[in-house]
């Protein structure tokens, strides 16, 4: 009789169901592993030979044949421990078969038997939910997938409870879901003094989910402006909490299986490879674009970024996913982010400032920005500049509102947005299009001549003026207006022009 356990394979955050199928019969005594295993899951039989042997249970003497099903799915990672450890155990009748074909398990076996956390647990959750299953994982994972309340989590230590669990003896007791991680973020929009025109940028921004590209020198307040966005951005939502933890849980990015509602902030370093940014390497992992998923992006320096890093991002951008290929699959992730990118005007950093700008300007400056690609700039929703701060305003106490306050102006703009696209597959300003941009998005007559005017007058490209009508929505639902109005525009191509030579 052919005994099966369940585990699964991952592609992406969508994790495979795989059928770990053991048989035994006569022949020379051997153990073999069949199914695309890579050398991770290869070197299972000698983990799993060694557990084994400190339950003092010893291997008969017979041909052991494991195969993986589908066999013509690429199976990588140390996870297939278990799965083939209790499928052996059923083979040889120490465990019930039944029981056993009822579960999804996943983790990886130390020489003494105990389980060794592994990555993926809460998309492994979800897939034995689908399936009706329950889930066997190591005891530290756990809390994570005992987020996916669909399916039953049992969390043994060692392989030894685990038997013990299925012989009866010593049931396990449902595993329970992680805390929710506080968000202990101390930054705050009052200690940025001055720049009140990138604080509304930014502010807009967070409530629609725009791209924005901030321009200044060096120590203007880029970075910090950017770095105290997440304080104003709203909670994520039970459906984005999920989302995101799926791809942090294969990333091993999740603390003690704790889900966090506050969005991610991502600031990869201006060095990083393609395969950092946007995924791939080996197993085809997550990048930096997906784990921002809901969040925000931050890339400083943002011209000093490699030319085939930068022009990677273009289509993730607008499609919200990104497709990692390789020659056997094609594995695809979330990517739906806000891009902050911070920028200085030049090479050596000064180029408004006569006194101290070098002697290339302005031909250094041309070159500097000239690294962002037309079509990569024209992705940008809001393009602004912070010029340096006055040193007499940084006696201030406080200037501008706190982030509570504007935080709270973030999320009644995204109540409007969530009430505008319940039953859709949107969920902000920054989603529409087609038709449904052109229902809530058109302006008033006014406005729509003005739009007009500067699309031919500074040749918008149909995407600019698709996303000067998003950024002039997004402005009407913070300011309390059904509809879009000429002032909204106005402010809406402001914005998009702000770094224009010709305005």
């Amino acid at each position: 009789m052919v005994a099966r356990a369940y585990t699964v394979a991952f592609e992406g955050v969508d994790a495979r169901l795989v059928e770990v199928q053991c048989a035994t019969s006569p022949g020379m005594p051997a153990f073999s592993i069949v199914g695309l295993p890579d050398k991770a899951v290869s070197e299972a039989r000698d983990r799993v030979r060694a557990a084994l042997s400190a339950l003092s249970i010893a291997l008969p003497s017979k041909k052991i044949t494991i195969n993986l099903s589908p066999a013509d799915l690429p199976k990588e990672g140390s996870h297939f421990d278990l799965p083939i450890a209790l499928a052996l155990l059923a083979a040889l009748d120490v465990i019930p078969h039944d029981k056993v074909s009822e579960t999804v398990a996943l983790g990886e076996l130390s020489l003494d038997g105990t389980l060794v956390p592994v990555l993926g647990a809460l998309p492994a959750a979800m897939t034995a939910a689908t399936e009706g299953k329950a889930l066997f994982c190591p005891r530290i994972c756990g809390p994570e997938a005992a987020w996916v309340d669909a399916a039953a989590v049992y969390a043994p230590r060692s392989l030894a409870e685990a038997l013990r669990h299925f012989t009866g003896q010593s049931p396990l007791p449902p595993a329970e879901p992680g805390e929710v991680l506080p968000d202990t973020g101390p930054r705050n929009f009052a200690d940025v003094k001055g720049q009140e025109k990138a604080k509304r940028a930014l502010e807009i921004a967070a409530t629609g989910r725009h791209h924005v590209l901030m321009v200044g020198t060096p120590g203007s307040g880029k970075s910090m402006l950017a770095a105290r966005l997440s304080s104003i951005l709203p909670p994520l939502s039970p459906a984005e909490a999920l989302e995101t933890s799926m791809v942090h849980s294969l990333a091993g990015l999740l603390s003690e299986g704790g889900i966090n509602r506050a969005r991610p902030f991502r600031e990869p370093h201006h060095t990083a490879s393609m395969a950092a940014i946007v995924g791939g390497g080996r197993g085809a992992k997550p990048g930096e674009i997906s784990l921002a998923h809901n969040g925000v992006l931050f890339m400083d320096e943002f011209p000093e970024y490699p030319r085939a890093v930068l022009e990677t991002l273009r289509q993730p951008i607008e499609s919200g996913e990104v497709v990692v290929a390789r020659a056997n699959a094609h594995v695809r992730y979330p990517c739906r982010f806000m891009l902050i990118a911070a920028a200085n005007p030049c090479k050596c950093g000064y180029l408004p400032d006569p006194n101290r700008a070098c002697a290339r300007v302005p031909v250094c400056g041309e070159e500097y920005m000239s690294r962002i690609s037309g079509p990569l700039m024209d992705r940008f929703d809001l393009r602004i500049e912070v010029p340096p701060v006055a040193l007499s305003d940084l006696d201030l106490a406080q200037t501008g509102d706190r982030s509570e306050v504007i935080a709270a102006r973030v999320s009644a703009g995204r109540a409007v947005q969530t009430r505008r696209f319940e039953g859709t597959s949107m969920r902000v300003n920054a989603d529409l299009e087609g038709s449904a941009l052109e229902e809530v998005a058109t302006p008033d007559a006014e406005g729509k001549e003005l739009l007009l005017k500067v699309a031919d007058r500074f040749g918008l490209s149909a995407r600019g003026y698709h996303r000067v009508l998003r950024v002039a929505r997004t402005i009407a639902d913070l300011d309390g207006a059904a509809d879009v109005r000429k002032h909204h525009v106005a402010e809406a191509v402001g914005y998009r022009l702000a770094l224009s030579k010709e305005v």
